[in-house]
């Protein structure tokens, strides 16, 4: 077999088995039979399915293999996986005791996944975003990171089982009392944070710097106080939680910045 031929094929292996897992947990989570544990384990596939599409981008450009077939692969792999698996997994584990409702905020969740997934493949495309840096920020909350806030909700909700919050308790494959509505409140957050155009941080131009070991410093200090003083399930949220409200913090200085900028060149305004 020709090399170049094996090492194009390489990354989008890596993308073949994201979709894999997002099938899978798909399948296994709407079988007649499926009970929490099913919906639970789906949610736990979902995790997989992010380190393999962390793994094909990074393989691709490692081997210089990036090309337009790969960016439209890896979206609809990104669609299946992070689009349609969580939502459906959402709504299996407490959205469909919300009837028709909660199946519309399902579908919301899924429709601002592909809208996001679109912008990104417009924007990939586009001349301009050569001359850019390339990989700094991402426009819209990344539809893997919205997917992760799914599955850390999931995987917090089981850890507070028998716990001192039975409103966040799952009981057969609902939540009791305000879960539910808490959830879809999240998920229409999320798809938000999908379409809109804050601007987040992809740490691809992370180099070795004080900011960089004070980021990670930081990180690893909340994952430990998260484990010792609650439980390990609430660490993934609680960093999914630091990294949108990063987000919000550099758009506020960003504009600020812009604004400051702006009224500089603009001079003094007071009329002589």
């Amino acid at each position: 077999m020709d090399l170049k031929k094996t090492v194009f094929i390489l990354p989008n292996l890596f993308t073949a088995a994201s979709l894999f897992c997002g099938v899978w947990a798909i399948l296994r989570c709407v079988a007649a039979d499926a009970t929490t544990e099913d919906v639970y384990r789906s949610a736990l596939l979902l995790f997989y399915a992010f380190i393999f599409d962390l793994f094909d981008g990074r393989v691709a450009r490692m081997t210089r293999t990036q090309s337009a077939f790969g960016v439209e692969f890896d979206s609809l792999a990104d669609l299946i996986s992070f689009g349609v698996a969580p939502a459906i997994i959402a709504y299996r584990w407490a959205l469909e005791s919300a009837g028709f409702v909660g199946g519309i905020v399902a579908v919301l969740y899924v429709l601002a996944g592909a809208i996001r997934l679109a912008r990104f493949n417009v924007l990939s495309h586009a001349p301009k975003a050569k001359s850019e840096k390339p990989g700094k920020y991402m426009l819209g909350l990344p539809i893997p990171m919205a997917a992760a806030f799914i599955v850390a909700f999931v995987v917090a909700a089981r850890a507070m089982e028998d716990s001192q919050w039975p409103w966040l308790t799952s009981s057969g494959l609902y939540i009791n009392g305000i879960g539910y509505p808490m959830l879809m409140v999240f998920m229409i957050f999320l798809a938000l944070l999908m379409i809109s155009t804050v601007k987040f941080r992809s740490f691809k131009d992370l180099a070795i710097n004080a900011f960089s070991i004070s980021l990670v410093v930081g990180l690893i200090t909340v994952s430990a106080v998260l484990w010792v003083f609650y439980s390990p399930a609430y660490i993934l949220i609680g960093l999914l939680m630091i990294y949108v409200g990063f987000g919000f913090i550099e758009g506020v200085v960003h504009f600020f910045a812009r604004w400051s900028a702006s009224a500089q060149r603009r001079g003094p305004t007071h009329k002589p």
